[in-house]
């Protein structure tokens, strides 16, 4: 199959017109760089049917690994490496995979841009590490450091990455977007400390990583790009083909926002073109910054007809996948047939929150670090993705907690027996969940029995603004958000009729996976005669 497949490709290079419209050609050679110096040597091969592209073209070198590409004065040419490779990284375990052409630099803009890199050289070389043969592997995804200040920074590096530091069993990770909070400056603080972990480590552009003083979209990403090179890019690893895209359209020509989501027409032409050398069997997986539904429901947070567009392109895909950060909330969104989505399966969107929180805010714990639980009742963490094949699950991970915090319960402490009406409730936040999960409780030694989804304000924000709100002196810190709706949220209402004395509520969830999480929580029953 695979033979069948490499004959393909190159009968593909040979046939697929260039739709770029450049005078310039640049040629090298992709070759396995099996002492990992970055240099060819004579005894390196050069690898054939690899993808190499210039963000919109893709092309695949030939039996030697040669390529030709056009490139404009303004380009950036990369390899979108096999499953089976690795790319070199630098002293911050940045990816090495791509030269940027401008010959005159970026424009001069707050924030430095790329600098003159003068004339097209006579050869661009790509090499690539021996990498690994398995279609099992892992990754760690960040979204939203949103770095603004030297305490962010601190905070970034004592709450999220050192408990991180020499994991092991991972391929790489990535940061989906908002490294930093519009101090362009602090890329090179937040790659230094992400570099501790000691995994390749990828970043998506987001909104709050834009030049605002560029004048057009052509260069919002200048300064982006001089630290990690195309916004818009992809390789595969194992049976799983990513592909990175930039999502913040600015200026906003659409509505009276500032920003919108969305993607360029150059975009969807190198989507189009990168899967034309992937095989239908292997899993796509689209990482943007700002998520492909609607955040609210009226207006569009992302242009619904780039989304419908998206979809034409990925119809004939069995095996799908996006994720994105940018809402400082956790939700997983099934598109389906009502959204112009046409398989039969949905296609699975992941949100997966947000390293900084609730933007680094409220109440700071004993090490000085802020507790910042999201909007929607989710502590600040990570996810770790996991890939067999074609096939993915998640595992959410709060941070400075054990790896079994999967929800929280929130309830009375209190509650009365014997009365004909009380009110209380008990809410599970599962964080990682959504309606797809199986959510049920239990009173002591009781039978189990479903909780009822809902989608409402998490009452565990509402006490967290209350306390802001009502406190006789200013609280250290920052105030927190105001809370909107979760998409994880069930409830029960408390009956009147348990038995006096310490009581136990237990909480059973089986998600969308097939995983069983269990948690607990004690209150007291005070009798009371009417």
């Amino acid at each position: 199959m695979q033979t069948i497949f490499f004959i393909l490709l190159i009968v593909l290079a040979t046939v697929v017109p260039s739709s770029s419209t450049a005078d310039q050609v640049a040629i090298g050679t992709v070759f396995h760089d099996a002492d990992g110096d970055r240099v060819r040597d004579r005894r390196e091969p050069g690898i054939a049917g690899v993808a190499v592209s210039n963000g919109v073209d893709v092309v695949i070198t030939d039996q030697n690994g040669n390529y030709r590409i056009p490139v404009s004065d303004d380009a950036i040419i990369f390899v979108i490496k096999p499953g089976n490779y690795r790319y070199p990284v630098d002293e911050n375990n940045l990816p090495q995979f791509y030269y940027i052409h401008k010959p005159e630099g970026s424009p001069k803009l707050e924030f430095a841009g790329v600098p003159p890199t003068g004339p097209l050289p006579a050869r661009i070389d790509f090499g690539l590490l021996t990498g690994s043969e398995s279609e099992q592997f892992r990754i760690i995804v960040f979204s939203d450091p949103q770095l603004q200040t030297p305490e962010h920074i601190d905070f970034y590096e004592r709450a999220i990455v050192e408990e991180l530091i020499g994991v092991q069993g991972f391929e790489f990770g990535i940061t989906l977007g908002d490294l930093v909070w519009g101090n362009l400056n602090f890329y090179e603080p937040l790659n230094r400390a992400t570099a501790r972990i000691g995994l390749p480590w990828f970043h998506v552009f987001g909104d709050h990583d834009l030049n605002l003083d560029a004048t057009d979209a052509q260069h919002i990403d200048e300064s982006f790009e001089n630290v990690y090179g195309p916004a818009t890019f992809a390789f595969n690893q194992g049976r799983v083909h990513f592909i990175i895209l930039n999502s913040v359209i600015y200026p906003n020509i659409y509505n009276d926002r500032p920003y919108v989501g969305g993607f360029r027409e150059e975009q969807f032409r190198f989507i189009e073109n990168s899967l034309r050398y992937v095989p239908k069997d292997h899993l796509v997986v689209i990482m943007t910054h700002i998520p492909i539904f609607n955040q609210h429901p009226h207006g569009e947070t992302f242009m619904n007809h780039h989304r419908k567009r998206l979809f034409e392109i990925l119809e004939d895909r069995p095996y799908t996948f996006s994720l994105s950060g940018h809402t400082h909330t956790k939700r997983h969104h099934y598109f389906d047939s009502i959204d112009g989505w046409k398989r039969e399966l949905p296609h699975h969107h992941f949100n997966v929150g947000a390293v900084s929180g609730d933007w680094w805010s409220g109440q700071k714990d004993e090490r000085g670090i802020p507790d910042a639980v999201m909007r929607d009742g989710s502590p600040k963490g990570y996810t770790f993705l996991s890939f067999d094949g074609n096939q993915y699950s998640w595992d959410y991970r709060v941070a400075g907690k054990p790896e079994d915090f999967k929800m929280r319960i929130y309830g009375p402490k209190v509650v009365p027996t014997n009365v004909r009406r009380f009110r209380g409730e008990i809410f599970v936040n599962f964080f990682q969940g959504s309606e797809n999960c199986l959510v049920e409780f239990k009173f002591n030694e009781g039978e189990w029995r479903p909780m009822r989804y809902t989608i409402s304000q998490d009452p565990f924000i509402s006490a967290i603004r209350y306390k802001w709100d009502h406190a006789e002196v200013l609280l250290p810190g920052e105030r927190p958000s105001n809370p909107i709706d979760s998409y994880h949220l069930w409830h029960i209402r408390v009956p009147g009729n348990l038995p006096p004395g310490t009581n136990t509520f237990y909480a059973r969830v089986t998600d969308k996976l097939g995983r069983i999480f269990t948690s607990q929580m004690d209150f007291e029953v005070v009798e009371v005669n009417e």
